[in-house]
């Protein structure tokens, strides 16, 4: 099991929820659409927020960000150690740098003793881009250079005194990325950010992420994830918020399992289901829906769910549990299942 690390008000690691985390793409001295895409982010789901300090607008924006939101924040920084020094005196929760292009060992240390006398934690890591020449040299592209030069990063800190560390592997590479994090889970007990870096669109980009952390977190590897999508980050949010669903490490939401539908299937399937969806999208209490397409298979199939509904030819039928519980008319189906669903989630059923 990994160590704890506090993050604001949240905690990763240690066996706690796994975390959701997203980043702006706003530009941070833009202060007001930074706080409102950092707080659409919170309402969305998002645990963690990272945003990028680039200069020393971004410093003194910081301040009065971190006034106005109520989630943790991670300053992400390169190369400028004054920039690492003034989000964490600015109220950053967390920093993310990677010690190797910061500088000067001098530097790095002074990094160390502002994040420790703030109790602020460090990201620190790898990328397939930023692994150094001479590792690379000496191990190609591959997991093993990934590890090697994110535990770099981390004897760097290690050796200023300091240990309230994260460490990333990243790979826009899905089998690379699964690999160096099973080796990292091996070799050490800091907590573990997954995600596949520049995993593209909301397309294939949703499938690398799925297979990646997904594969990972059913092994019991990592502590906080983030999919990384290009465009609205908001899509992030709901990208990793299903895949923790679909393994069931997410609590309190309304789980939909639905038929793929065969020839016996009489009715919109896929209208309902959108439908359910779109209205049970804002559930904070855990429950299964099945949306079966015939009252063949539909019932027997579904029996875990706690309501369901299956097609018929002009008659749907609605079960608990996969008991038949009353026959409606098809075009009530819908307004139905609603009300059947909204008894459960208020206790009156």
């Amino acid at each position: 099991m990994t160590r704890k690390i506090k993050i604001g008000d949240r905690i990763i690691g240690g066996g706690n929820p796994v975390l959701i985390q997203s980043m702006t793409n706003t530009k941070t001295e833009d202060i007001e659409r930074t706080v409102n895409q950092i707080n659409e982010l919170a309402l969305s789901g998002c645990d963690i927020v990272r945003l990028s300090v680039y200069n020393e607008s971004c410093v003194k924006a910081l301040k009065s960000i971190m006034e106005r939101v109520n989630v943790p924040i991670v300053a992400d920084i390169h190369f400028d150690y004054k920039l690492a020094i003034g989000s964490i005196e600015n109220g950053a929760n967390k920093i993310r740098i990677n010690p190797g292009n910061i500088g000067e060992n001098e530097n790095i240390k002074k990094i160390a003793d502002c994040a420790k006398l703030y109790n602020v934690p460090i990201r620190v890591g790898a990328n397939s881009g930023s692994v150094e020449k001479e590792i690379l040299k000496k191990y190609g592209n591959t997991a093993e250079a990934l590890t090697v030069s994110a535990m770099n990063n981390v004897k760097i800190l290690e050796s200023c005194g300091f240990d309230n560390i994260v460490i990333s592997v990243k790979a826009s590479n899905v089998k690379m990325m699964v690999e160096a994090n099973r080796i990292l889970s091996k070799i050490c007990d800091y907590p573990l950010h997954l995600g596949v870096t520049e995993a593209g669109s909301d397309t294939l980009g949703i499938y690398k992420s799925s297979v990646g952390i997904g594969s990972l977190l059913l092994d019991g590897i990592g502590d906080t994830i983030r999919v990384s999508l290009t465009g609205n980050p908001i899509k992030e949010i709901y990208a990793a918020k299903n895949i923790l669903k679909s393994i069931n490490l997410y609590e309190n939401y309304a789980e939909i399992i639905s038929c793929p539908t065969c020839g016996r299937c009489c009715v919109d399937l896929e209208k309902i289901v959108k439908e359910i969806e779109k209205y049970t999208e804002k559930v904070n209490k855990s429950i299964k829906i099945a949306i079966m397409g015939c009252i063949v298979n539909g019932p027997g199939e579904a029996k875990e769910a706690d309501i369901g509904l299956a097609g018929g030819n002009g008659k749907c039928v609605i079960f608990k549990k996969g008991e038949i519980y009353k026959t409606v008319n098809e075009d009530n189906a819908i307004k139905v299942l609603k009300e059947e669903i909204d008894k459960i989630i208020s206790g009156k059923n």
